[in-house]
Order: structure tokens, then C-alpha cells, then sequence
């Protein structure tokens, strides 16, 4: 297979080392589209678009291989990759995992800013929701999580997440439309920011984590159908995150493990 032509990635600049300089500007390709899963492009193409010796982006592609987010090709490239059901729930179990403890922390340590800034958060996703504006929707989901992670004080968390996040993107639209609707996804964040205004830690938690299992469960069911995979999705989902945490979300489980 040929390889894609060179993406429109910006030049780089900034005291930030090469290295995370060229994994930046990667997960922001792929982000926008600039870097469409599946195609294979060239790191020699990449290092000159970017302005940079092979060096820094060799190591970049390597640590994006490590986290999952691309493929290499040896003497060839690499190519960006989709990830499959496995993968999905390999990765929604991590975020379960950090961004319930992140709520909790977060509604405890009572930010005085941190509730206006969801409520704008939400607020804004609401309106691009009623607009059908999913990219803007996408963004203030993403900030309103951030600002919860932030919030939470541990950086490499936060940095951690946004990296999960910028794998599951590469599914497109999420579950937007297909197995719910922007406005669907929108209420399910209220019930984390009602608990962080409560300054109620463990509804906070147990909210998030609601919210992360659905979309992650609706994630592994949506890839499994769209690959014609026969394995049954509660199965799958159960062998890696195991059973549900919030039951109202989504059938009771009645694993014998459970």
C-alpha cells in the first residue's frame, strides 16, 4: 500500500522537548483528522513537516506505539490504529478506575472554582448538543473531564486520560447518534456535577464511574457489531472490567462471579 502524503501538521516551536513537541502534534492530528486511522505515513515525511531531525520523532512514535495510539512498519512507516473491542474495554477499565477516584478527590477538596467550571462546561454542551455541533460538544466534554482531573491533583492522571481519550477518538463518533444522542450523553454528566456542587465525594465517584461504564460498554458492543464479532459484548466487557458498578446504567449481571 502506498503511503499517505504528507498530513498538514504545524511546524514546532517551544520550550517543551522535541519528543513530547512530536507526540503533541501527532495525538492533535489525529484529533482533527489530520492523521486518518488505517493509512500509512512516512516518519522521514513527518520529521521534515514538522521541522525536526528523525531522532525526536522516532522516539515519539515509539512511545505512541507503546500507549496503542500507532502501528510501525519497519522501513515503511506507521500507520495510526483503530482500536477493536478488546482494546476498548482494556481501555475503558483504566478510565473507570482513574477518573472515579479523580471525581471523588476532586468533590472533596471543595475548588470553589472547579463547579462553576462545569456547569459552563455542561452548559456549553448542551448548546452545541441543541446545534448538532458534535465536534464543539467533544471539546467541552473533554474540558469538563479535564477540569475534574485537574481538580484532582495528579498530573500524570490527567496526562494519562487525555492520552485513553485520544485512542477511543479514533472510533469517530463515539457512541453519538448511534446508541445515544448528544443531548443523551450531556445528562449523563449533571449527576457529577451535582455531586461535586454537594461537595458529596462518593456520589461523585459512583456518578463518573456511571458514566464511563456505559459509554465504554456501548463502545465494546458497537465494535463488535460493526467487525461482525459473534462474542457477546457482557461477556467481553465482564472479563476485562468485570461486573456492573451502577446497575440503573445497563442490565443487572447475574455473572456467577459477581
Amino acid at each position: 500500500m502506498p503511503q499517505a502524503c504528507a498530513p498538514a501538521l504545524t511546524r514546532l516551536a517551544g520550550p517543551a522537548s522535541l519528543t513530547d513537541q512530536v507526540v503533541a502534534a501527532v495525538r492533535e492530528g489525529v484529533r482533527t483528522g489530520t492523521l486518518r486511522p488505517g493509512e500509512l505515513y512516512s516518519a522521514y515525511q513527518l520529521a521534515e513537516q514538522l521541522g525536526v531531525s528523525r531522532s525526536p520523532v522516532r522516539e515519539a512514535l515509539l512511545r505512541l506505539a507503546e500507549a496503542g495510539m500507532v502501528a510501525l512498519e519497519r522501513n515503511r512507516g506507521f500507520r495510526v490504529v483503530v482500536p477493536g473491542a478488546q482494546e476498548i474495554a482494556e481501555l475503558f477499565h483504566l478510565r473507570l478506575v482513574l477518573e472515579a477516584e479523580a471525581a471523588r478527590r476532586a468533590a472533596a477538596r471543595r475548588d470553589p472554582a472547579l463547579a462553576p467550571a462545569l456547569r459552563a462546561e455542561l452548559g456549553a454542551m448542551r448548546a452545541a448538543a441543541a446545534g448538532g455541533d458534535e465536534p464543539r460538544f467533544m471539546r467541552h466534554d473533554q474540558r469538563l473531564h479535564g477540569h475534574v482531573l485537574a481538580a484532582a491533583g495528579n498530573r500524570r492522571n490527567h496526562a494519562l486520560v487525555e492520552n485513553l481519550r485520544d485512542v477511543t477518538r479514533l472510533l469517530g463518533a463515539s457512541t453519538s447518534e448511534v446508541s445515544r444522542s448528544l443531548a443523551d450523553i450531556a445528562d449523563e454528566h449533571l449527576p457529577v456535577v451535582e455531586a461535586v456542587e454537594r461537595g458529596d465525594p462518593e456520589a461523585a465517584a459512583a456518578a463518573m464511574r456511571a458514566h464511563v461504564e456505559h459509554t465504554g460498554r456501548l463502545l465494546v458492543t458497537q465494535a463488535l457489531r460493526e467487525r461482525r464479532d459473534p462474542r457477546d459484548p457482557e461477556d467481553l466487557w465482564r472479563s476485562v472490567a468485570g461486573c456492573p458498578s451502577q446497575p440503573p446504567r445497563s442490565p443487572p449481571c447475574w455473572h456467577p462471579s459477581c
